[in-house]
């Protein structure tokens, strides 16, 4: 292997794209942006992922509390932390 084959090898490692993350979009969020954010992190429509919630809402079982836990958990754009982790920090910051 030369040098030139050597450098072409390892400029394809590189050149991947910034990893997707999941966030809660505040554009085209109607509660809390989980559905808007599951869409664009897994490039659906938004309308599908927001018919699904729904589903989820009205079956019996955990539709509701994974929402909940979506909201709580998954940070909006922009922010560094989660509703949860920002609580959780200032309840360490407190002193009793």
């Amino acid at each position: 292997m030369n040098t030139n084959t050597a450098q072409a090898q390892s400029g394809t490692v590189n050149d991947q794209p910034p990893a997707r993350q999941l966030r809660r979009s505040a554009d085209g969020a109607m509660l809390g942006g989980v559905a808007a954010g599951l869409s664009r992190y897994f490039d659906a429509d938004v309308t599908l992922i927001r018919v699904i919630l729904v589903a989820l809402f009205l079956l019996p079982g955990p539709g509701p509390a994974l929402y909940l836990a979506a909201w709580l958990l998954i940070p909006r754009d922009g922010e560094d932390q989660s509703i949860a982790a920002a609580w959780l920090a200032r309840r360490r910051g407190q002193s009793y």
